[in-house]
């Protein structure tokens, strides 16, 4: 089997194949930019959306399974190493951790939704009571602390934005990429 050359087709097809080449071309470049800035724009609408108090656009641009399961495991972790062995190596420490260990399933399940990430992402305490909105906030609160974000690739499916919270400490938020959206699916914790 031979392979074809340039001068094999008459002008007008090798015309119509540089025009289909560079559609192509166009195309693959055109996916390849939406891909790489959705994370620029994951996070622009995470902000909108804690900025507006829209509990269902935020909703759209979080994973939250991963994101309690994640969680959970930052904090599992912290809660064993800051236990020590001693604490661990008795019976009652690691009923003790038990129990601690499902407190933190449950708070995390409870403050991993819109209202607790909304609440964590403009740097306020969760109220005692929990409701089916965002509460508005009074309007020195509503304005947004100025945050710059710092960006790092991972991964081609993974990058973290920092930026910090009006008290200055930093969160660090993981966006995953599914297809070609991308979503927070971390929040790593401050040492």
């Amino acid at each position: 089997m031979t392979i074809p050359t340039a001068d094999a087709f008459p002008a007008s097809g090798r015309r119509g194949l540089k025009i289909v080449a560079g559609v192509l071309l166009a195309l693959v470049l055109g996916i390849t930019a939406y891909v790489a800035s959705g994370p620029y724009f994951a996070v622009r609408a995470i902000r909108a959306a804690v900025r507006d108090n829209d509990a269902a656009a935020l909703a759209e641009h979080v994973d939250f399974p991963t994101l309690r399961r994640n969680l959970k495991a930052q904090l599992q972790d912290r809660l064993v190493r800051s236990a020590g062995e001693d604490m661990q190596a008795s019976a009652f420490g690691a009923l003790g951790l038990s129990i601690a260990g499902r407190v933190i399933d449950g708070s995390v399940d409870t403050m991993v939704t819109p209202l607790g990430i909304g609440a964590l992402m403009q740097g306020r305490i969760l109220a005692s009571r929990f409701e089916d909105s965002i509460t508005p906030v009074d309007s020195e609160g509503a304005r947004a602390p100025k945050q710059d974000v710092v960006y790092r690739y991972e991964s081609p499916s993974r990058i973290t934005a920092t930026l910090r919270t009006q008290s200055g400490t930093p969160v660090v938020m993981v966006l995953t990429r599914h297809g070609v959206n991308w979503r927070l699916s971390d929040l790593r914790l401050a040492p």
